[in-house]
């Protein structure tokens, strides 16, 4: 990457000589360039530097530096933008996120954040009383672990206020989800319905459903929900494209579903896309299905593009479904609930990856992270067995939460990025040591210990499962402190703020084989960045969690513009507004 580095410079330098004059050029910045994680093979970790202005060109940066130095690329079209001494670095990329859920949840109940099992219920009537007859009623979001008793609802409490709809709503981790009545009597669940392999349905102490359904049990009701319209796909998509853009993305990495990645196209042809997609496909499908969908649509396409191939090896550590090595503290006759068979993810694992896919595998327990390694192992000799061209795979695991002592050098033995979004352990480190006990929370989301091992780290936020704003992520990153900065979860594995921006830019770049676009404002780089109004470098770290948005800028152009939405805002709220 440093030889590449030296390249762009030089052909920027002679494109400069050659007068060929900016698109925009962005003066008056505080601009923070960026770094390169340290442990990135062969890359020496460059000073940060501090320029005042980017000058832009065909999407590109073609130069930083003064404004003087910049402004000998003005023209008469030249577009200038005056960044007044605002703090801008490069554009966050979000390395998982959900799009399509996370738009559907804002159209459908939002039960993020709901404190109790009533306030959650008081939604879902409010909903329900404007549902046409019969319509099924769902959302997701509700936490059960924040409310007072920590209990589970019950299909019962759902019927008490969906007067007859069929209702389904999914936890806020997506692991596991309740069903009212009649959704169960839709589905044809029975005391005799027996769970697909790696789900589960609680039961009362009479073998009635309960309506709690787990990991791949879900599916028995959700096959059974219609499928969101073509236009409610584009609305969702909109309402979250837009979210992450106001949040400083210019770039995610997105698993939804086929049919919303085909609207993506749509708005993507129609200038509508704000932000930078790479879109994941299912592990699950067949090879020929996979191929076909990664034919579908240009590889090189730096706004969309397919990208990994996601699977699941455990459910999460909330609901007690993640896969341990050993049981839970607080539930000792369970391990969780492990979505493959060995031998089987083995084989998925070699064919995949003969077929040149990148492999991401979900595991939030040192169980299910067992199985991904060993599942990597298998895919890359295959690969290079059958001469497969690539010489980093890249693989990934997503969540990384609770591993062995020995596990992150598996990692760095093997080149496996872990894909991690510190916001979860906000919420996490709650109860976190209860299910797992003192010993194996030592090294439970064991940030420092990935870095130490030299293993890349790629920042998100799995948004909607936690809101999609970065900056959560990044103040937990460097404090391991809850919000309210009254609890602090083993400090000693926090990371420094260099650490988590390279984390949120260049590393998640690295994790989609994009470092040589995205993660660093230098000349030959995507023009992707994002004003802010502190520097995030130099602040307390308790104030990050305050961070506005006032710009975020995306191929040179401002696809996010915090007075803009302001104005629009007040301008909807009261049609006399005229500041």
């Amino acid at each position: 990457m440093k030889i590449l580095a030296i390249i762009i410079v030089l052909a920027s330098i002679a494109s400069a000589q050659k007068g060929e004059p900016a698109d925009t050029i962005f003066i008056n910045g505080d601009i923070y360039t960026g770094a390169v994680l340290p442990f990135e093979p062969g890359v020496k970790t460059p000073t940060q530097q501090r320029v005042q202005a980017i000058a832009v060109k065909d999407g590109r940066i073609i130069a930083t530096g003064t404004n003087s130095e910049v402004h000998r690329l003005y023209a008469s079209k030249t577009q200038i933008i005056d960044l007044k001494g605002h703090f801008v670095m490069p554009g966050l990329n979000d390395a998982h996120v959900h799009l399509g859920e996370a738009g559907r949840e804002k159209m459908n109940v939002d039960l993020v954040g709901v404190k109790s099992l009533d306030e959650m219920k008081q939604r879902v009537a409010a909903k329900v009383k404007t549902a046409a007859p019969g319509e099924w009623i769902v959302g997701g979001g509700w936490d059960h672990t924040k409310w007072a008793g920590a209990t589970l609802p019950t299909r019962q409490d759902i019927d008490s206020v969906t007067e007859g709809h069929p209702a389904y709503f999914d936890r806020v981790d997506g692991h596991i989800a309740i069903a009212n009545s009649s959704a169960l009597q839709g589905a044809g669940i029975t005391k005799e319905t027996v769970p697909p392999t790696g789900g589960a349905i609680d039961r009362d102490s009479n073998g009635d459903a309960t309506g709690i359904f787990r990991e791949s049990a879900k599916q028995l009701i959700t096959s059974k929900i219609p499928k969101p319209s073509a236009a409610q796909r584009r609305k969702a998509l909109e309402l979250a494209t837009a979210d992450a853009a106001a949040n400083g993305l210019t770039s995610v990495q997105d698993y939804s579903d086929w049919e919303d990645f085909l609207v993506m196209e749509e708005m993507e042809r129609g200038g509508a896309l704000p932000v930078r997609v790479s879109e994941w496909l299912s592990f699950h499908d067949p090879v020929a299905t996979l191929q076909e969908h990664r034919a579908h649509h240009s590889q090189t396409d730096p706004m969309l593009h397919t990208g990994m191939l996601k699977g699941f090896m455990d459910g999460s550590l909330g609901s007690r479904t993640a896969a341990l090595l050993a049981p839970y503290a607080d539930d000792p006759k369970n391990t969780g609930l492990p979505q493959y068979k060995q031998d089987e993810l083995n084989q998925m694992a070699r064919e995949r990856a003969r077929a040149g896919f990148q492999i991401g595998f979900h595991a939030i327990g040192d169980g299910a992270t067992a199985m991904a390694l060993q599942a990597f192992a298998e895919g890359e000799r295959e690969a290079r067995e059958n001469h497969v061209k690539q010489s980093n795979f890249r693989f990934r695991i997503e969540h990384d939460q609770v591993l062995t002592a020995e596990q992150p050098a598996e990692y760095a033995k093997l080149g496996v990025i872990a894909s991690v979004q510190p916001n979860h352990l906000l919420t996490d480190m709650n109860w976190a040591e209860d299910r797992i006990g003192a010993e194996r929370a030592k090294h439970s989301y064991p940030w420092r210990d990935f870095v130490n091992n030299k293993v890349m780290l790629a920042f998100g936020t799995d948004y909607p499962v936690e809101p999609v704003t970065p900056f959560r992520g990044i103040y937990c990153a460097v404090t391991r402190t809850n919000e309210a900065g009254t609890k602090t979860y083993f400090a000693e594995q926090k990371l420094t703020i260099e650490e988590a921006l390279a984390a949120y830019t260049t590393g998640s770049a690295y994790a989609e084989f994009e470092e040589k676009d995205k993660g660093l404002l230098q000349p030959g780089m995507l023009a992707d960045f994002v004003v802010l109004d502190r520097d995030l470098t130099k602040v307390p770290a308790h104030e990050i969690l305050e961070t506005k948005v006032l710009r975020t800028v995306v191929g040179g152009k401002t696809v996010f513009d915090f007075k803009a939405s302001v104005k629009a805002l007040n301008k909807e709220l009261h049609p006399d507004y005229k500041k």
